[in-house]
């Protein structure tokens, strides 16, 4: 690894299901110590792209490279201790419990000659504190809310101790008070301990407001990426997105809040008769 380089790259890559290519020639580069976010229109790309990054998807051609060898040619549970995947659906297997679900974050850390230990119970208990299940630790996962279950997976997520984590829209099926609530906790992870994360969000002004580092795509290539006050634009909206808006500053966070045009000021009303 180049001295410099970002841990997670991709380069001029070709994504592809079957003889369907989503995108060719695509290359990323996420920043460290990130909170990297990718934006776009529906079936531009972003949920392939993080599938790449996070070896689930082999590219067709170029390569996704992680400390600077290609994440195909390391070996899966090694791959495993240093980048950590949170899918967009998620499903727990029949009355697992939470500490049960989140214990299984630490199956990379075991071995024949490494079984569970006191390490591994402390680090479970610390990622439900860290993620505030705690509480809920017998509760079974089924039973509970859409909120509650998605900080449980974050904290299997957190219990694998990867220093790189990618969320595929981390924040989809829950009402906003739980999306903020989410979207905090990822922040406080990032903060506070340090983490390289990457995340697919929808809503814009989310993205705006939480990440460091934004990467906006269109039809499978990469429109802008940068920080959230350089990308986040009327003309890049417009184009990424084919929304007329204004860019104005979020009164709470300073970072770019996009306003959609009125309807009459972006021409689909038609004109009231004389």
């Amino acid at each position: 690894m180049q001295a410099g380089s970002p841990r997670l790259s991709g380069t001029d890559m070709t994504l592809a299901y079957d003889r369907r290519t989503i995108a060719e020639g695509l290359s990323v580069a996420v920043p460290d110590r990130s909170f990297t976010v990718v934006i776009g229109p529906n079936a531009c790309g972003k949920s392939t792209l993080l599938r790449a990054l996070s070896r689930m998807l082999k590219p067709a051609a170029g390569a996704v490279l992680l400390d600077g060898e290609d994440i195909h040619r390391r070996p899966a549970r090694q791959v495993a201790r240093t980048l950590g995947l949170l899918p967009q659906s998620s499903i727990a297997p029949d009355g697992i419990s939470v500490a049960e679900l989140v214990a299984r974050g630490r199956y990379p850390h075991q071995g024949l000659l490494r079984q569970w230990s006191r390490e591994d119970e402390r680090v479970v208990e610390e990622s439900m504190a860290a993620t505030g299940v705690a509480d809920l630790a017998d509760r079974a996962v089924d039973e509970l809310s859409g909120g509650q279950r998605q900080r449980v997976w974050i904290a299997m997520a957190l219990a694998q101790q990867t220093p790189l984590l990618l969320l595929d829209e981390p924040t989809t099926y829950l009402d906003i008070a739980h999306q903020i609530e989410i979207l905090d906790l990822c922040a406080r992870l990032h903060e506070e301990q340090g983490r390289t994360l990457v995340a697919v969000l929808h809503d814009l002004n989310h993205a705006a407001r939480y990440a460091t580092h934004l990467i906006a795509m269109r039809d499978g290539r990469v429109v802008a990426a940068g920080e959230p006050g350089q990308v986040v634009t009327a003309d890049l909206v417009a184009e990424v997105f084919g929304l007329p808006c204004r860019v104005i500053e979020d009164p709470e966070s300073g970072t770019p809040l996009v306003v959609p045009a009125a309807r009459r000021r972006a021409g689909r009303l038609a004109p009231e008769p004389a």
